[in-house]
């Protein structure tokens, strides 16, 4: 995009899809760790290469804790912008007070607020005349498929905390717990028949169960149309999920020197 106007920047960066969207400079030629990119739709489900996300994606395990240390460095160093997040998190503390009973949920709710980054916005190092930001937002809507009420909720906990619609089989154990959810959590939950589940508009899946049924679901997965869906499996129980498996990257790069918006910079290799 090429545009003086601040408005118009802000106006397309709230509205584009876009994983990469690039401001009065030329398209190619991203750098490590300034402009990552892909990892969106059909560029791949994330993370974007080259982000400060991307070395977890590669590893086998990892601590628990891991992202939220490699951000708190960066952060000490550049400002962050975490307004969205205290947005997003409204659900989640509706689910945490609900939770006063079960003190095990709570700790996970607000372990989870703790290690959540979606909804922050981080200035990337880059050159002079050059405003690089890197933005976590949540994926629209997760499927969360479970047998039990502890992991449905478990599941629940994780992606409220990140922002996100939730996806449930319309089954009696998911329908029963909703009722008895507040308001602010039971808004943000959609339902589905079980065999239209597949055909329903989700970009991520949380699973907790049996490795064959989990086998079954990602085959149903992969073999819908459009872009690949990430899928996490656990055991029952297990409460390790992957919060980062659930943002959408956007980065911004702006060459500020060039406020007139010089068309020719499209074409410079």
């Amino acid at each position: 995009m090429h545009t003086r106007i601040d408005e118009t920047i802000a106006q397309v960066t709230g509205s584009a899809k876009v994983g990469n969207l690039y401001v009065n400079r030329n398209m190619v030629g991203a750098v490590v760790g300034v402009q990552p990119f892909g990892g969106e739709g059909l560029s791949g489900t994330g993370p974007k290469a080259g982000g400060p996300l991307y070395l977890y994606r590669l590893l086998s395990s990892r601590p628990q804790d891991a992202v939220g240390v490699t951000f708190a460095r960066q952060d000490a160093e550049r400002p962050l912008d975490a307004q969205l997040k205290t947005l997003l998190e409204k659900p989640l503390q509706a689910l945490q007070q609900w939770a006063a009973g079960r003190p095990e949920l709570q700790a996970l709710c607000q372990q989870y607020s703790e290690q959540a980054q979606s909804g922050t916005q981080r200035l990337l190092p880059g050159p002079t005349g050059e405003r690089n930001t890197l933005t976590l937002m949540p994926r629209e809507r997760v499927l969360c498929v479970a047998d039990n009420e502890q992991d449905a909720l478990i599941q629940l906990a994780a992606v409220l905390a990140v922002g996100c619609e939730v996806l449930w089989p319309d089954s009696a154990l998911q329908r029963d717990l909703a009722k008895k959810l507040p308001r602010e959590v039971s808004e943000r939950i959609r339902f589905a028949k079980a065999e239209q589940l597949p055909g329903q508009a989700f970009d991520a899946v949380i699973y907790h169960g049996d490795s064959d049924q989990l086998r079954e679901l990602c085959e149903q997965v992969a073999a819908r149309d459009g872009a690949i869906v990430s899928v996490q499996g656990f055991a029952r129980g297990e409460t390790n999920l992957l919060l980062e498996r659930l943002y959408i990257e956007r980065s911004l790069s702006v060459n500020t020197a060039a406020a007139g918006g010089n068309a020719s910079l499209m074409t410079i290799g």
